[in-house]
């Protein structure tokens, strides 16, 4: 369950445990609120594994972009720490908006991936996103499985569509050469990647 520590000295000591341990390494900012979240599982590290991987074969070995299995993305250049998000994987493209300053990027990816772990607020994060110029954001719900595709509209972020196991809806990037889909199997859906247009497929 969500718990307030308003002591500030438990507050030091419990940061200062998940920074020696690394826990602290998918923790955010929000607005000066400091956020843990939740440790990603071994299902949630494959699929961070296995998409970032497929994004980095076609966008950034042939110098297209950079892909980053998690990047502190904020919307300020000074005091950045104190309003960031992470997302679980991020596609910055030749020519977009957003700067790498090393420990940050000051910007939104074009592309970006949330993995949703149980508790998290990844849905909260639209709004963020949407003012940092995220382009379109893929949402991997796993409880139930489904896919969310959202895009950047004057209104911010909207969703332009779902696909799930049941009917394999194919949702079709409009900022990667890349469609998804869920398909069924066991003991999980599979996310199938298809590279437009060569069709080249991709289970993860």
């Amino acid at each position: 369950m969500p718990t307030l520590v308003m002591d500030q000295h438990v507050e030091q000591r419990i940061r200062a445990e998940r920074a020696a341990s690394g826990a602290d390494r998918f923790d955010e900012t929000w607005k000066g609120l400091y956020v843990m979240n939740p440790m990603p599982n071994d299902e949630h590290q494959q699929l961070v594994n296995r998409l970032a991987s497929i994004f980095q074969d076609i966008i950034d070995w042939p110098g297209k972009g950079h892909v980053r299995p998690g990047v502190n993305v904020s919307d300020r250049r000074d005091n950045w720490q104190a309003n960031y998000r992470v997302p679980d994987v991020a596609v910055f493209l030749n020519g977009g908006s957003a700067t790498n300053c090393g420990e940050f990027w000051f910007g939104g990816p074009d592309f970006a991936v949330e993995i949703v772990s149980p508790a998290d607020r990844t849905h909260d994060k639209l709004a963020f996103y949407a003012g940092v110029g995220v382009r379109e954001l893929l949402v991997v719900n796993r409880r139930p499985w489904n896919l969310e595709l959202f895009r950047l509209r004057d209104r911010g972020l909207v969703l332009v569509g779902n696909s799930l196991p049941e009917n394999e809806a194919v949702l079709t990037s409009q900022v990667l050469p890349f469609a998804f889909r869920l398909q069924p199997d066991t003991p999980r859906p599979r996310v199938v990647v298809t590279q437009v247009p060569t069709e080249r497929v991709w289970r993860v």
